[in-house]
């Protein structure tokens, strides 16, 4: 019964996000992703790692679809993205916990930088 709910609340969260919000989302759901591909990977659970895995690679899809290609910033972003996304099927070959740790470290430095820029870009309307 929490299941339901906690899924329903989840999906009304993305629902009702402004966008800059939901690019926080990705980059949050990215990290946690990565987290888990290395805790499987360490458990030599290399199906869930592989799960884990690509849903990361699906988030990055995601990012790149996302992308506002208007702005100079967003070529640079569309190459990391697919540095990043190229990372990621190496890991998951070769299920490697150190590219996992590389590519987990952009994605801290992704959303760091994006939650300076919302709270930046909010305090400028005000």
């Amino acid at each position: 019964m929490i299941q339901p709910a906690a899924k329903s609340y989840k999906q009304n969260q993305v629902d009702t996000a402004p966008s800059e919000e939901l690019t926080l989302m990705l980059y949050n759901g990215a990290i946690t992703f990565v987290k888990r591909a290395k805790q499987a990977i360490a458990e030599r659970d290399y199906n869930h790692a592989h799960q884990h895995i690509t849903r990361v690679q699906d988030i990055v899809d995601e990012l790149i679809i996302t992308l506002d290609r208007k702005y100079p910033i967003s070529e640079q972003l569309l190459l990391l993205y697919d540095y990043l996304k190229r990372r990621l099927v190496e890991s998951n070959v070769s299920k490697n916990i150190s590219i996992l740790e590389e590519v987990e470290g952009f994605f801290m430095e992704f959303r760091d930088t994006w939650k300076q820029a919302i709270t930046l870009a909010r305090s400028q309307k005000q």
